[in-house]
């Protein structure tokens, strides 16, 4: 199939292109960026002035819930949401039931995704059997099946030593492992970030030291292992100037944060809305700002959704008892506008922290407009506006954004330059 998109605001972060022209997409491919090349005809055209074309957003944390939690949610529910939020291609944590840690789960992932064709899915492997943080998964095997990183959430490693192997196991085969920094024991127990608002709802903390001191361990463990590693869910101004330190040592160290984080505080909880509970918690406003100052100067590379999409009743019981986690994915791209609108960051910086910064993070084939590369691209509308939660794909509408109108609407997403949302 031969389309063309014409007259769109292209910009694409990894080359630095920002101006109005036209996209070629020829065999799921873009064949040409301006004008088209000899001999070639559109089957289909695409209006797109007005519009911004970008490479397609990169999340590098979606849970689909599946196998196991279809309750909750399905590859082909979260996968259709994550197309309207934008999202091309996205990573998939390995809690699941049974746990990502065999060639088995990896590819049944891979095959429903890919059966579901609304975007393309790149497991994490589990780094240890069963997320139990005491023996090593088989991460090479994982590898072959398609993971492109290992994680354990936030199960921790049941002792140092261990960890210490694994890392050295997964350098020595250049693997990249993700790290959820948070320590077990500081933060057993906690429902919020131990601080004023906490105390006046009488919820238990957790300090900013569950991070800190995990994240000081775990960047002494990447040193001296020497392995590739990703930050995933900072939430502490500190914690970032530690990854900002790490960086400037020259460790081969990236980092993300939770869109939400960008613009919740724990100040959100007064009403003990269950909508805010998420793990790690909503901490200040200062450490909001650190976050916010480390997405625009890049020490934070990457933006993502951390979606965690809930049935109803798993929000319903007191705040304490209810499962942490926001079902945001399907708003990726407007939520994230709102950094825009306030002046935060220019439409390029953000677009890069959503596209080219994730996939270079953990060297995915994504995040980029380029002659001879997959044609995955999203359209939007920068002067439209979303009402979240008016049109709902997602099974998990566990989503405190509800009823909010955001800037941009997503028009079209094209996974390998097929339409896999329209609005």
């Amino acid at each position: 199939m031969k389309l063309s998109i014409l007259g769109a605001r292209v910009i694409d972060p990894a080359s630095g292109l920002d101006k109005v022209t036209d996209i070629h997409i020829e065999a799921c491919k873009i064949v040409a960026l301006g004008a088209a090349p000899a001999g070639f005809v559109a089957v289909d055209t695409l209006d797109a002035q007005g519009l911004v074309a970008a490479p397609g957003l990169v999340d590098l944390n979606v849970a689909l819930r599946e196998p196991g939690y279809s309750r909750k949610g399905s590859i082909i529910s979260e996968t259709r949401a994550a197309a309207a939020g934008g999202v091309t291609s996205l990573c998939c944590p390995p809690k699941t039931k049974p746990v990502l840690d065999t060639s088995a789960v990896a590819e049944l992932i891979l095959d429903r995704a890919r059966e579901a064709g609304n975007a393309k899915v790149f497991p994490i492997g589990a780094l240890s059997k069963g997320l139990d943080g005491e023996q090593l998964a088989e991460l090479v095997a994982l590898r072959d099946a398609g993971c492109v990183a290992f994680g354990n959430g936030l199960e921790s490693f049941r002792n140092t030593r261990t960890l210490c192997r694994a890392l050295e196991y997964a350098a020595t085969f250049d693997l990249t492992v993700i790290f959820n920094s948070q320590d077990r024991d500081l933060a057993e127990g906690g429902l919020a970030h131990e601080g004023p608002t906490a105390s006046f709802l009488g919820l238990p903390g957790i300090p900013e030291t569950a991070e800190t001191v995990a994240l000081a361990r775990d960047l002494l463990l990447v040193e001296q292992s020497g392995v590739r590693a990703h930050f995933s869910q900072l939430t502490s101004a500190r914690g970032v100037a530690l990854i900002a330190q790490a960086q400037a040592r020259g460790l081969p160290v990236t980092a993300d944060v939770a869109l939400y984080q960008l613009i919740l505080t724990d100040e959100a909880l007064i009403d003990f809305s269950s909508l805010y509970h998420v793990q790690p918690p909503l901490r200040t406003r200062a450490d909001r700002d650190g976050l916010r100052a480390a997405v625009k100067s890049g020490v934070i590379s990457a933006i993502s959704s951390h979606h965690q999409p809930h049935e109803r009743d798993a929000k319903l019981a007191p705040f304490g008892a209810t499962e942490p986690g926001i079902s945001s994915v399907e708003l990726l791209l407007p939520l994230a506008m709102t950094l825009v609108e306030d002046g935060l960051l220019d439409l390029p910086t953000l677009l890069a922290r959503l596209s080219a910064g994730p996939a270079e993070a953990l060297r995915l084939p994504a995040g980029k407009l380029a002659v001879g590369g997959p044609a995955d691209i999203v359209l939007f509308d920068p002067a439209a506006s979303t009402v979240a939660g008016e049109t709902w794909l997602s099974k998990g509408e566990n989503c405190p954004f509800f009823g909010h109108s955001l800037p941009g609407v997503v028009r079209y997403t094209l996974v390998d330059g097929r339409i896999s949302h329209q609005a």
